[in-house]
């Protein structure tokens, strides 16, 4: 059994707004500058190990090959990928602040090649200009935590989740891999969601709990293709 959600259908949060998103990273922003603490790292540092672990283990995925982090944030699973050999790497987020936080750590590590960019992951991407990070193809795409933020946007967020989804397989390449990790949506309800566009391809194992003789998760990382 994977954890349950307590509904089905999300209700609307501050996380699903990008006032709370500016607000947040402004100030983590500032204390970055004021400290050099680059802030939370969004479902703890053992869930990022694991996806990076899964990408640097994985035979069809070089190290050369495209990745995009789909809602960079801070930017800290683009450093861990960049300090493990990763040399062709992207972030998008739709908040600047997250933008420029992101690149101040990055560059703080000497890293100043990764190639970061506002955009909104709900939008008609068709519109952009050609040369803009979510016009590309990638080998891989990164979600952690993302498309729970979208989940929660006011309003029920349906037409966002599906135009996500659309998104996210026209960034990608024919043979391209998405992983995605999430604290709010089950496997089943995952793969119920994206596989009208995807196949589950892999599951990256995470820790389990037991209640009540069932055992269940309160994080799940699955891998589409």
């Amino acid at each position: 059994m994977e954890k349950a959600n307590e509904t089905s259908d999300f209700e609307s949060s501050q996380l699903g707004t990008k006032q709370y998103w500016e607000t947040a990273y402004s100030r983590e922003f500032k204390t970055f500058q004021d400290i050099g603490d680059i802030g939370e790292i969004w479902f703890g540092e053992d869930s990022q190990e694991r996806m990076v672990d899964w990408l640097d283990d994985c035979d069809d995925v070089s190290k050369d090959d495209a990745v995009l982090d789909l809602g960079c944030g801070n930017g800290a699973l683009l450093l861990e990928l960049r300090q493990r050999g990763f040399t062709h790497l992207s972030g998008v987020d739709y908040v600047q602040e997250a933008i420029n936080l992101a690149a101040g750590v990055l560059a703080k590590k000497g890293f100043t090649n990764v190639r970061l960019q506002t955009g909104d992951l709900t939008a008609d991407l068709s519109s952009l200009p050609a040369v803009s990070c979510l016009r590309c193809k990638y080998r891989v795409c990164v979600d952690k935590g993302t498309y729970d933020a979208i989940s929660l946007t006011p309003g029920g967020a349906k037409e966002e989740r599906e135009a996500y989804r659309r998104n996210v397989r026209s960034l990608l390449q024919p043979d391209g891999l998405f992983l995605i990790t999430s604290c709010n949506w089950t496997k089943q309800e995952l793969m119920d969601f994206f596989q009208p566009d995807f196949k589950l391809a892999s599951e990256i194992r995470t820790p389990s709990f037991q209640f009540g003789g069932k055992v269940g998760r309160s994080v799940t990382s699955l891998i589409f293709s």
